[in-house]
């Protein structure tokens, strides 16, 4: 039988030391809703785990124009936030519809994005949010956007020695309509079949700016880059969010799984994306 060695640091420059040393051997534990699953059913078997509950990577800040939230912030946590309610609503919800009350107290909003399901419900709401991540390791740190974060079903442009240390979300000065609709097999607990996300920024009228995360549609959570087009620099009406909704089928690629056709996504999709954008715009 394998040992499995376990650390739990105490300090970030610790845990980045023991992450250059142990790289792709070693498995990240924060609130282990995926990986005590994956080893109380055999599906992991890791060598080394490494306990990041100590350092100091949870909360929720507003400073210099952004949002900014550690990675370790429980889902619950984001829920019953009132800077999380005023500030991203969408996340706010998102969060709120993850797993049961005992599954967010425990969940982490890091541990949802670095998963890379495509359909984790607060990966949606922060692509459409337009959020960053930070990546550090003992060399130095990036950001990048989080649109880039995801490569594919459960793959993550986090490198092994690398360790997501902080989210921020850009903050919009001025009127914003923003909607998070997530569509299950059941009303509580459980899994997305389609979610969406919509931000809309208005300028006179005007939509300056609009973001339309989807998930569960595409081998990662996506912006529907079509439909954002459409609806940019126009005054929002039934007519054009009709179109945007079946724009928005041109950038999914949905499968068949245990929770949905294909067919069935597509056509829920279209369907959301038009309520998500008119319940935004009112």
């Amino acid at each position: 039988m394998r040992t499995t060695h376990y650390f739990a640091p105490e300090s970030l420059d610790e845990a980045l030391e023991l992450l250059a040393e142990y790289g792709d051997r070693a498995t990240i534990l924060a609130g282990g809703t995926d990986v005590m699953v994956d080893m109380a059913m055999g599906r992991l078997k890791p060598e080394v785990i490494l306990y990041i509950g100590n350092l100091p990577l949870n909360g929720i800040e507003e400073r210099d124009g952004a949002l900014f939230i550690g990675p370790t912030t429980k889902m619950a946590t984001l829920a019953r936030s009132p800077l999380v309610a005023e500030k991203a609503p969408v996340l706010a919800e998102a969060a709120s519809k993850m797993g049961s009350p005992l599954v967010r107290n425990l969940a982490t909003v890091g541990g949802n994005l670095v998963t890379a399901s495509p359909a984790a419900d607060t990966a949606s709401a922060l692509l459409g949010l337009g959020a960053e991540v930070r990546l550090s390791c003992t060399t130095g740190e990036r950001w990048m956007p989080l649109e880039d974060f995801f490569t594919g079903p459960k793959e993550c442009a986090c490198e092994a020695p690398e360790l997501l240390t902080e989210i921020r979300i850009p903050l919009s000065g001025g009127k914003r309509g923003s909607r998070f609709i997530k569509l299950g097999r059941r009303k509580a607990v459980t899994l997305s079949v389609v979610n969406v996300t919509v931000v809309l920024d208005f300028d006179d009228g005007a939509c300056r700016q609009a973001r339309i995360a989807l998930g569960a549609v595409a081998p990662t959570p996506i912006r529907s880059r079509r439909a954002e087009a459409l609806l940019t620099g126009q005054v929002v009406n039934d007519e054009l969010i009709a179109e945007a909704a079946q724009a928005a089928l041109s950038d999914i690629s949905p499968i068949d799984d245990g929770r949905a056709s294909a067919w069935y996504r597509r056509k829920v999709t279209a369907v959301l994306v038009a309520r998500a954008l008119k319940e935004a715009v009112a």
